[in-house]
């Protein structure tokens, strides 16, 4: 069930009209009232034929005249307006339950709390089978204005309770961070010009693609006016962009005029400081001691960064960053994805976006390697086809599954249903394009699979790696390319031993539907470099020994030891 609170209006006459006529569609059948404030002697036009609209928008506006006739000041914005409509697979509703709902939610919206005799004055109006209209006047019989403040999340619990009650559809709790739902006349715009989406749903999928092309605000908003949508930015005097609002091409009022919409309206999470704190993050600094290698391609770091997603998990702030990260590497990947995954890989951004933010504050810093990788993968050619490139997409693909199960069970663990549900619904097409990617590759590895004596002794090795999962992965239909892959790595110098057993640990297994398509991806990945060896790194140690000997001989470090007198010659007695 949903109550959905309307902004407040002035003209409650009008409102009148709309709930008692026959609707935009003629779907309007048998208007009236179910209850209300004071249902005895209440005119009710929809059975007194005798009642009148004027009459009924008098009655409800008495308090509200009677207010401005005291008081200089008057109020205009008084009319509260709540539709509320069950499931369409919910059983039909009596009048006397609909009014029971409709009790139930002004109270706990504060129009008329328990046992109140002198609340605001209200109707419910029942127009239709599945849904009813509450209006009311926001002035009380003793001339105070009711206490409105987090209606909605009243409201919202309200309605959670009737579901139980009743047995009707169980809808999840809000939690203030969902899009903002098109309006009837939007909807019913979009339906007229023969566009698929409302304008808002079109520039909120058109901004997400621009925001990984972009490293700031300023270069957003010209991304966005080179795709051909019409921005208008706020800016201080002193040039400094405040805000944003951007317009569909062919959104036009009835004066003939560009229609713009601010971009918190778009979506909550695309607000300008929002979008500021995701663009503008600054580089870490690096660890000198840390490893200076980079990966030879994008979609190499991409995949990188994503091993280490599940990481910082344990800190919110940093888990909340690296979610919403994950989303714009969604985007991009769709982006530059063949044509063949791109429509899978595009729902499934779309519907991540409802993942990407909670009421948690997001420490955008944290995902800063993770958003690097996702610029560099927008900015980069499409890849080349072939069987290079589809192992690399194939490796990414894969990875994003497993960074969206992590970025669900985080959710779950902190009850953000909507959220949840959103990373779930995105996993599905992540799990049909990832199937899809991996099939060139494992028909190529399969082609040249090794011998029957290598396939048994690396048979032995998963068993002794990963005794809990071996079956599972030698009864596998992708056993014999994961047999290739260990036995290409084991010719590059890798122990399949320790391939499959850092393999499991970075990404358990139990879960996995098909684990030896899942080693593949993970050991082709790790395995890419050539492996370390022992008597070369000992030899460069060896190397490196000798030459800080012979400059200490040389004197090169002598500088340092002299400075040592001179720092005692002015040293502060104690």
């Amino acid at each position: 069930m949903i109550a959905a609170i309307k902004p407040a209006g002035s003209n409650t006459r009008g409102l009148l009209a709309y709930l008692y006529g026959p609707g935009r569609h003629d779907e309007h059948l048998d208007p009236h009232i179910v209850t209300g404030f004071a249902v005895l002697g209440m005119p009710d036009p929809g059975r007194n034929p005798d009642a009148t609209l004027t009459q009924l928008a008098h009655h409800l506006d008495e308090p509200v005249h009677l207010r401005n006739s005291e008081f200089g000041k008057k109020i205009t914005e008084h009319v509260w307006h709540c539709p509320v409509r069950a499931a369409p697979e919910d059983r039909h509703l009596s009048d006397t339950e609909w009014a029971d709902i409709a009790q139930r939610i002004v109270e706990a919206a504060g129009i008329a709390p328990p046992g109140d005799d002198l609340s605001c004055r209200w109707i419910a109006v029942r127009h239709a089978d599945d849904h009813i209209h509450i209006l009311a006047t926001t002035v009380r019989e003793d001339g105070r204005r009711p206490k409105l403040h987090g209606s909605g999340i009243r409201v919202g619990d309200a309605c959670r309770q009737i579901e139980t009650d009743y047995g009707l559809r169980q809808l999840k709790k809000g939690d203030r961070t969902a899009g903002k739902r098109p309006t009837q006349a939007e909807m019913h715009k979009a339906q007229r010009l023969g566009w698929e989406q409302t304008s808002g749903d079109w520039l909120q999928d058109r901004i997400r693609a621009a925001i990984p092309h972009a490293s700031n605000a300023e270069e957003l908003l010209a991304y966005l006016e080179a795709m051909g949508i019409a921005v208008k930015p706020r800016r201080g005097p002193s040039g400094d962009l405040l805000g944003y609002a951007a317009g569909r091409p062919g959104d036009l009022n009835k004066d003939g005029e560009q229609i713009f919409h601010p971009g918190g309206r778009i979506a909550p999470d695309l607000t300008l400081p929002k979008l500021k704190a995701r663009l503008e993050t600054t580089a870490p600094e690096e660890h000198p001691t840390a490893r200076r290698e980079r990966p030879t391609t994008p979609w190499h770091q991409a995949t990188d960064a994503l091993d280490t997603l599940h990481q910082g998990m344990s800190d919110d702030t940093h888990a909340q960053a690296r979610i919403t990260a994950l989303g714009e590497l969604i985007e991009a990947t769709a982006q530059k994805a063949p044509d063949h995954f791109r429509a899978e890989l595009r729902t499934a951004a779309r519907t991540f976006a409802r993942a990407q933010r909670s009421q948690i504050r997001a420490e955008n810093q944290a995902a800063h390697t993770l958003r690097r990788a996702t610029r560099d993968i927008a900015h980069t050619a499409t890849g080349p086809d072939g069987s290079a490139f589809a192992a690399l997409l194939a490796a990414l693909l894969a990875a994003l599954v497993w960074a969206t199960i992590v970025a669900a069970r985080w959710h779950e663990a902190k009850n953000h249903t909507h959220q949840a549900e959103a990373a779930r619904q995105a996993l599905h097409h992540l799990h049909t394009a990832a199937d899809h990617a991996l099939i060139p590759v494992i028909d190529n590895l399969a082609a040249r699979q090794p011998s029957d004596q290598a396939s048994r002794t690396l048979a032995h090795d998963v068993r002794a790696a990963v005794p809990d999962h071996a079956d599972r992965i030698l009864t596998d239909p992708a056993w014999p390319a994961l047999a290739t892959v260990l036995a290409d790595a084991e010719a590059g110098g890798h122990k399949p031993h320790q391939l499959l057993k850092e393999a499991a640990a970075q990404r358990e297994l139990t879960t996995a539907r098909q684990p030896a398509r899942v080693l593949i991806t993970r050991i082709q990945h790790t395995s890419r470099n050539p492996a370390p060896n022992p008597r070369a790194e000992a030899a460069r140690r060896t190397t490196t020994m000798r030459v800080s000997a012979t400059a200490l001989s040389a004197g090169v470090a002598e500088p340092a030891r002299s400075a040592a007198p001179a720092e005692q010659k002015h040293r502060p007695r104690l």
